[in-house]
């Protein structure tokens, strides 16, 4: 892209990625109630973790995805350290997801799938 976005990642499983997919690979779906924050990851080994140690365990398969945001929008979140040396994460509030949505500069890619047993990449 340019150097006006910041690229995050967010590993997802198949039912958000529908979601995802119904938007036309433009949009994240709104949180459900007990999800008050939005979590883009900044780097994509840190997304393949979770997409592995989380979503297969959940539902069999994990994807890991990458998309572009504007700089100046992302400007407003600081990034969390939440664990060792690539457990760094973006925290939008669900509330701010539509507009966060807004400021995508082109498609939600997806970049990995992760399968029990194996992967797909």
């Amino acid at each position: 892209m340019t150097d006006n976005t910041i690229v995050l990642y967010r590993p997802a499983g198949p039912e958000e990625l529908a979601l995802v997919r119904q938007s036309g690979f433009r949009r994240w779906p709104p949180r459900l109630p007990e999800q008050p924050i939005f979590y883009p990851v900044t780097n994509e080994a840190y997304a393949k973790q979770i997409a592995i140690e989380w979503n297969i365990g959940a539902s069999g398969v994990g994807y890991v995805t990458r998309f572009h945001v504007l700089a100046s929008f992302m400007a407003r979140f600081q990034v969390q350290k939440v664990g060792g040396d690539i457990h760094t994460e973006w925290w939008v509030p669900a509330e701010e997801l539509e507009e966060l949505n807004d400021h995508i500069v082109g498609l939600i890619e997806v970049i990995g799938e992760y399968r029990d047993g194996g992967s797909g990449e």
